[in-house]
C-alpha cells in the first residue's frame, strides 16, 4: 500500500528502518533531478553508484547504501540513457524498476526483525526526467512491493514541516530556513 505526504523523500518520516529508494539511469550520469538533493545530503550514494562497473550497471540492478542510523539510500537502475530516443520513447523503463522495487522489497524484509518497521520512501520515482506516467507506476509499485509499507514523498515549496522547533525544508540547494523565504514568493 502506498501512503502520500507532503515533504521531502531525503528526510523521511516515522520510526523504524527506512529506504529512501530513488532511479538511476544505466550509462553513469548523475546530476540532475533527485539525485541534486541526495548528493547534497548524503555523498556515499553517488560514489558508490559511480564506482559500480559498467557492466554491473544494467537495468534492474540496485545498490542499498547506509547512510545513518536505520538509513539506506537505495540507487535502482531503472532509466536507460538519459533523454528520450528517436522514437520519443521516455528513458523510463517499467519492468526494470519492477525489478529493483521486487529486490528492494526482498531487502526490506531481510532487515526485519520483529521489533522494527521497515518501509521504503521515495518521491514519483520515474515520473521526473525519466519521462514516466504515475498512473503507470503507481502500479507498478504497488504490484512489485507486495506488503511493505511505501511512503511516497510529494515536493511542495510551501510544506512547512516543524523539527525541534525549527521550520525549514530541504531542496536540491540545500536547506531553507523559513526566514529566507518569503509567503508572498
Amino acid at each position: 500500500m502506498i501512503t502520500y505526504r507532503k515533504g521531502d523523500a531525503t528526510d523521511p518520516i516515522g520510526s523504524g528502518i527506512k529506504l529512501i529508494a530513488h532511479v538511476c539511469n544505466n550509462i553513469g550520469a548523475w546530476g540532475a533531478g533527485f539525485v541534486l538533493a541526495v548528493s547534497k545530503k548524503w555523498h556515499t550514494p553517488e560514489q558508490e553508484y559511480r564506482r559500480m562497473p559498467v557492466k554491473k550497471r544494467k537495468l534492474g540492478a540496485v545498490q542499498y547504501i547506509p547512510v545513518g542510523n536505520d538509513k539506506y539510500v537505495v540507487n535502482m537502475v531503472g532509466q536507460h540513457d538519459v533523454r528520450s530516443n528517436e522514437f520519443g520513447v521516455p528513458p523510463v523503463r517499467y519492468a526494470a524498476i519492477s525489478t529493483c522495487l521486487k529486490k528492494t522489497a526482498e531487502f526490506a524484509k531481510s532487515l526485519e526483525d520483529g521489533s522494527r518497521e521497515v518501509s521504503i520512501h521515495m518521491p514519483r520515482i520515474g515520473c521526473g526526467l525519466a519521462g514516466g506516467d504515475w498512473k503507470i507506476m503507481e502500479k507498478v509499485i504497488e504490484e512489485s512491493v507486495g506488503d511493505v509499507a511505501v511512503v511516497v514523498y510529494d515536493y511542495d515549496p510551501n510544506w512547512k514541516p516543524t523539527t525541534k522547533g525549527k521550520t525549514a525544508f530541504t531542496t536540491a540547494t540545500g536547506v531553507i530556513p523559513i526566514p529566507e523565504r518569503s509567503d508572498d514568493e
